[in-house]
């Protein structure tokens, strides 16, 4: 082993070069960061060969006095935090004071900077390969412009793991792009190889932020969208919502940001995923662009070398707060309205709007169950008395009786005389697949096996939502065997695991005893299912898995005991079956995310047969 020694200033400097420099876009990402803390409004930025050979950023902030220019590319010098105790409340993008002096250190870096209560500007050239920084006055404007020169130019293994410059630009814009979304109070003007690229005013109305999304993310990005915010205290989230027919096949319009700060945060993807997880299409992706805020103190940003992660004080408060807001949201859609460009929603208390948001759906649909019109769409051979058997032979979710009878049979049916404002009058079938109808705007197509699979699933969550997940006790307890910190979760949240149906004693370091599961599953099922339960706590802090394999058998019950293609319905049956649509959540999609309605509009109509021309 060889001697222990302490590692030169310019040594340190590249291995920390390492955790924050990466690519020309952590360079740019660091510096834009740096001049948006200082206040600018107004970003310039020029790149040659994709910042390999030059990133210049040029702000018009407040400016670096004459004195601190040294210590500005010094490490670990930073204005931004003086104390201990500025770490649990950090409301700056930057905040470590490693950047410029890791940048300096691979790179030749040119400090130009105006203080806005200086009369002369003064420029800093460092070049790793020179003891001492050179320091003499320039002409500049009140700001700072910062240039970096040769990228790795000293470090030539790094730019062997460099991609083409196509790649390297695309870093870079994908990187400028999620700041301009996050930073409406800034202009950016973004210029390569001296061709302008893109550029965009300051945003301060609603109309100019949203042309500035338009720009970034497409024109017809906010046609596919719903505007949301929603205050709660300290907790704010806004933004847009992506509609779940136009979901994607990638995550590529996906920005999810905390306190302006972009982040890629496992809490907040599983609470926005749990929202959107019956009404996407098997693995396509949902479109959103939200802002979630909440106190500085309450979240930590210091646990991760590139920030992109974050740690909240309470993660399962902001994950049900997050999970309830967008499942109302995305509740309330209906697929024959225009789409809302701005919903706003205050709600005083944080306890209430969560308990309200939960009700949302319960609400909802027990109101459909009441008012619905009859529906006579099981077989004819199928009494009332065969539904309720079967739904008592389905009754192992709450240990309760739970009937369709009321939302299959009611006693009379009013004729619809007019039309609709939304799904319209029925007036045909289509090979027992589809049911036509007409409302004031056009035609309506419905697959009435995919409407009727939402109405039962949604009828079967809304009877099983605030019930407690019945149990079984087991004669002979099974063993499962974990990690002791595993272990040590499940012992502490003992009375979680009672409320989705697990009660288990522990009685070694690392072995539980279970005594009884949820009834809905096997004991096969049940051994690895508690594992996983286990591990998700131990990582996240929380889990959804029972609820989620439950709510998984109530839609294969819905799909099973749904009408199915072939069947001849009459025209009550096919209007009674559009006025319940109507009064049921998210019913423009099945649950498996297939959707249940499509229109098409007399102007549309008329293209098809050149009427007009």
């Amino acid at each position: 082993m060889a001697d222990i020694r302490i590692l030169s200033p310019q040594l340190a400097n590249q291995i920390a070069a390492g955790e924050v420099v990466e690519r020309p876009a952590s360079v740019v990402k660091e510096l834009l960061e740096n001049a948006i803390d200082a206040g600018a409004t107004q970003l310039n930025i020029d790149l040659e060969k994709s910042g390999i050979q030059l990133i210049r950023v040029t702000d018009n902030g407040s400016g670096i006095p004459k004195e601190q220019l040294v210590l500005a590319l010094a490490r670990h010098g930073t204005s931004k935090i003086h104390a201990s105790d500025d770490l649990f409340c950090i409301e700056t993008l930057g905040f470590r004071g490693e950047a410029l002096a890791s940048i300096s250190s691979v790179a030749k870096v040119s400090l130009s900077s105006l203080h806005h209560a200086a009369d002369t500007a003064w420029q800093l050239l460092s070049d790793p390969g020179e003891t001492e920084p050179l320091l003499k006055p320039v002409s500049h404007p009140i700001g700072t412009t910062v240039e970096v020169l040769d990228l790795f130019f000293n470090v030539p293994v790094r730019r062997k793991f460099l991609k083409s410059d196509s790649t390297e630009f695309n870093h870079i814009y994908d990187l400028i792009k999620r700041l301009a979304l996050s930073h409406f109070q800034v202009g950016f003007k973004v210029k390569h190889n001296g061709k302008l690229v893109w550029q965009a005013p300051i945003a301060t109305t609603v109309v100019a932020q949203e042309q500035r999304v338009a720009s970034l993310l497409g024109s017809t990005f906010l046609d596919k969208v719903i505007a949301l915010e929603l205050t709660v205290g300290d907790l704010s989230l806004k933004g847009w919502l992506g509609l779940p027919t136009h979901a994607r096949s990638q995550t590529d319009q996906q920005y999810f940001y905390v306190n302006h700060r972009a982040v890629r945060d496992k809490i907040l993807s599983h609470a926005v995923r749990q929202a959107y997880q019956d009404v996407v299409y098997g693995q396509r992706q949902p479109v959103f662009v939200l802002y979630f805020h909440c106190n500085s103190r309450d979240v930590d940003v210091n646990v991760h070398p590139t920030k992109q992660e974050v740690r909240f004080r309470d993660s399962r408060l902001i994950h049900d707060f997050i999970a309830s807001t967008l499942t109302d949201a995305i509740a309330s859609l209906k697929p024959d309205e225009p789409v809302a460009k701005h919903v706003p929603t205050m709600i005083p208390d944080l306890a209430t709007s969560i308990a309200a948001a939960k009700q949302v759906l319960t609400t909802k649909a027990m109101e459909a169950v009441n008012t619905m019109p009859p529906m006579t769409w099981v077989k004819p051979e199928q009494s009332q008395l065969a539904i309720q058997e079967t739904m008592k032979a389905y009754d192992f979710f709450t240990g309760q009786d739970l009937t369709l009878a009321k939302a299959l049979a009611v006693d009379s049916v009013p004729v619809v005389t007019e039309f609709s404002p939304a799904l319209g009058q029925a007036f045909a079938q289509v090979h027992g697949i589809y049911i036509l109808a007409q409302n004031e705007q056009g035609l309506v197509l419905v697959d009435m096996h995919a409407a009727h699979e939402r109405i039962v699933y949604e009828q079967l969550k809304a009877a099983l939502a605030d019930k407690a997940i019945a149990r079984q006790a087991l004669l002979i307890p099974l063993v499962l065997t974990l990690s002791s910190v595993e272990a040590d979760i499940a012992e502490e949240q003992h009375a979680l695991l009672a409320e989705v149906g697990f009660i288990v004693e522990r009685f070694s370091i690392d072995r539980l005893r279970i005594l009884e599961i949820p009834q809905a599953l096997s004991q096969n099922e049940a051994a690895p299912l508690l594992r996983d339960v286990c591990a998700d706590l131990a990582v996240h802090g929380m889990s959804r898995r029972i609820q989620d394999i439950l709510l998984e058998k109530l839609g294969n019950f819905a799909c099973r005991h749904s009408i199915h293609a072939h069947r001849s319905l009459t025209l009550v049956e096919m209007n009674a079956l559009l006025r319940t649509m109507e009064q049921t959540p998210r019913y423009g999609q099945c649950n498996h995310g297939r959707p249940t309605v499509a229109k098409l509009s007399l102007s549309e109509l008329d293209k098809l047969f050149l009427r007009g021309r």
